[in-house]
Order: structure tokens, then sequence, then C-alpha cells
């Protein structure tokens, strides 16, 4: 005879807020909030940590030097909407020092960066990678970088839905995100 399905009521699912977010903490974890739906990953492993450190020295003395705006670290969130809360936390982040609000908030800065950096782990997939890049652009920011250290390659993506793919014997260019910004892919992986 087969078992009857357990009854589960229907629960109306609670969705987090941005502030609420701010206040959560998860002890060795890293978390993000989509559509108001907490999501918790694993922190990188140390080739990620590599890649990501490399290129943050390059592109913060580029801004120090120029005087161009603000690099954020790793993990720095991001509320890109509200109503549900949606906050993401890249990589790398650059705003741009006209974009920058004086004084920068203690709290999850209400806006997209100029420029993005994800930098794969060997456990991303795709579609959600792809979900981050398309919450980026939604919310106004002018370039995304997705550096995939296994591959030896990035792929840049901008607003107008154009995509670039840059190999290890390319370079990163700041383009209008980061105007005057290049680096060899090679020299951060």
């Amino acid at each position: 005879m087969p078992a009857e399905r357990a009854y589960v009521p229907k629960m109306p699912a609670t969705l987090m807020t941005a502030e609420e977010l701010l206040h959560t903490s998860i002890p060795d974890k890293r978390t993000e909030l989509v559509r108001g739906v907490l999501v918790v990953r694993e922190p990188p492993g140390g080739r990620h940590g590599s890649v990501t450190m490399n290129l943050a020295l390059r592109l913060g003395n580029h801004v120090e030097r120029e005087g161009a705006g603000q690099v954020f670290a790793a993990e720095t969130g991001f509320a890109l909407a509200r109503g549900p809360d949606t906050v993401r936390a890249p990589d790398i982040a650059f705003v741009r020092r006209e974009r920058l609000p004086e004084p920068i908030p203690v709290g999850f800065p209400e806006f997209a960066p100029d420029l993005v950096v994800e930098v794969l782990s060997p456990g991303d997939r795709p579609g959600e990678v792809l979900a981050k890049v398309a919450d980026w652009l939604s919310a106004g920011t002018r370039l995304v970088w997705v550096v995939d250290p296994e591959r030896r390659l990035a792929r840049v993506y901008r607003p107008d839905g154009s995509e670039t793919i840059v190999t290890a014997d390319g370079s990163l260019d700041g383009e209008d995100g980061l105007p005057g910004f290049s680096c060899p892919l090679a020299s951060i992986l």
C-alpha cells in the first residue's frame, strides 16, 4: 500500500529586508539577499582570493593615482532593489567619485557600482552567475567583469546586452565604468 503524503500546511513565505540582513550574522558564510530571500554560500577558496586580491590591488592603485573614486572590498553589500529587497555583494566594486555619497553609508549603499567584478569559484552555477550579472546591469552598473580563473578568461557584460570574452593574452579595460584602466588578464591569474 502506498504511503500517504505528509500534510504540510502552506505557510506564507517570509521575506527578509536589507535592514534585517545587515543585522544577521551567519559565521563563516557569505550572504546575499535576492528578492527578499536569504542566499547563503560557503566562503571561496585560495585561488579565488588570490585572483580577487591581484585585481583589487591594480584597481585600487589606478583609482588612487587618478583620484577616480572608491574601490570596495569583497562582500560589500549594495542594495539594488526594494520591495522585495535585493542586496548583492560583488568580489570587487568601483564607484566614480562624483557618485559617492558623503559620507559613505554605514549600511548598504542604495545604488549600483559603476564597475563590478565577480571571480568564479569551482562551485558557481552558470545560471546563478548570469542572474547576478542581470541584477547588476538592471540596477545601473556600467560594466561587469566575470573572471574565470579555471578557464583563464573573463566575460565582460554591458547594459546594452553586449558581451565580450577576454582571453588570458588580452586585457581587462575599464571602458566607461573606469576610464583609463587596463590590466593584462594573465597578470591577475
